[in-house]
């Protein structure tokens, strides 16, 4: 019998799932890696043809280690990441520019922009729950620094980077040029997700790789979708699709959160970081060195005193110093005033 009712039901419940499964791409296209590939991160694997000649046993095992994994890719949830910062101030001060022509024609992508300070390629991304996973996750970041820098035999990575992607036209991108420092990255990469994966800690796939660096997202703002802005349209920014951004020398790699509160600079929340080799340096870069310097010793000294004068002992000494110079100061008035008399 035909019931509308139950139809309206049914209707109903698809069209949530379908709203929910929309909200779900956006909050994974939100974070600051947008090639992991959603259906691995999520759980949502297409479970394997099991061979109807097998023996019942070897179904019943098959079958388990399926929901087993099925069961912890549900609830994997990356919330941390490896970073490598942009630092190069000339591919900084070329993705604003790019940023303000594609303003220039669309204002309401401005709300899409990730701001300077958050430049980066993601290296890996990983769940880490709690302290203790956090203080594991920083264990292997330092156990990852002879493995790279070995890979590396002192040599510099240097990382140009030229024209734009996007990735489903939903977040837009800097391409890292093509190149042999394209392999190294990757062999990074590799090597990153096997000594995480070796201390127990969750990561999204290392095949689902490509290093890139965002500069736009639409997932941004619900705004955008709200006021019809549901792609990047490639006129946008047909002028720089050729054009080079510069290079970036690989120097630190830092393990950074997504959802705490992000430094002052724009930058994410960084745990702990590793030093690749050394860094060039220029003119300025000593400059800037020695006076950082010069600024950390006397922040150093500074806090040194405030330490001093906070301490019971040290204002118990000053207020009895004190207190004794008022007395010596009253009785050389005394004998003043004694010794005035006297000459009269």
């Amino acid at each position: 019998n035909y019931r509308p009712e139950l139809c309206e039901n049914v209707s109903r419940k698809k069209k949530m799932s379908e709203e929910f499964e929309a909200n779900t791409m956006d909050s994974l296209i939100d974070m600051p890696f947008a090639t992991v590939d959603i259906q691995d991160d999520c759980g949502i694997t297409d479970e394997p043809q099991i061979n109807l000649k097998r023996s019942q046993e070897n179904e019943w095992v098959k079958s388990d280690q399926v929901k087993k994994r099925k069961k912890k890719r549900k609830d994997y949830q990356p919330n941390y990441f490896l970073s490598i910062p942009i630092t190069n101030k000339e591919i900084i001060k070329g993705i604003k520019i790019l940023q303000n022509a594609i303003i220039q024609q669309d204002e309401r992508l401005a709300k899409a922009m990730v701001s300077d300070g958050s430049f980066h390629i993601t290296l890996l991304v990983m769940q880490l729950l709690n302290e203790d996973e956090v203080n594991i996750g920083i264990d292997a970041l330092l156990e990852l620094k002879p493995f790279i820098e070995e890979l590396l035999q002192g040599k510099h990575l240097t990382l140009p980077f030229q024209g734009i992607g996007t990735f489903g036209n939903q977040v837009g991108f800097v391409k890292l040029a093509e190149g042999d420092h394209v392999n190294s990255l990757l062999e990074i990469a590799e090597t990153a997700n096997r000594t995480f994966q070796e201390k127990g800690i969750l990561v999204g796939e290392s095949r689902s790789f490509k290093p890139h660096l965002t500069f736009m997202k639409l997932s941004k703002s619900l705004w955008l979708r709200k006021n019809g802005v549901k792609k990047i349209d490639p006129d946008l920014y047909e002028k720089f699709i050729s054009h080079r951004f510069g290079e970036e020398i690989l120097y630190r790699i830092d393990l950074c959160s997504m959802l705490k509160k992000k430094q002052s600079n724009g930058y994410y929340h960084c745990e702990s970081s590793i030093v690749i080799g050394k860094k060039p340096i220029g003119i300025r870069d000593l400059i800037n060195e020695a006076l950082h310097r010069e600024t950390m010793g006397l922040k150093s000294k500074v806090k040194q005193i405030k330490e001093l004068l906070l301490k019971p002992e040290t204002q118990a000494k000053i207020r009895r110093e004190l207190f004794e110079g008022r007395l010596i100061n009253n009785s050389n008035s005394a004998n003043d005033v004694d010794f005035s008399t006297t000459l009269t």
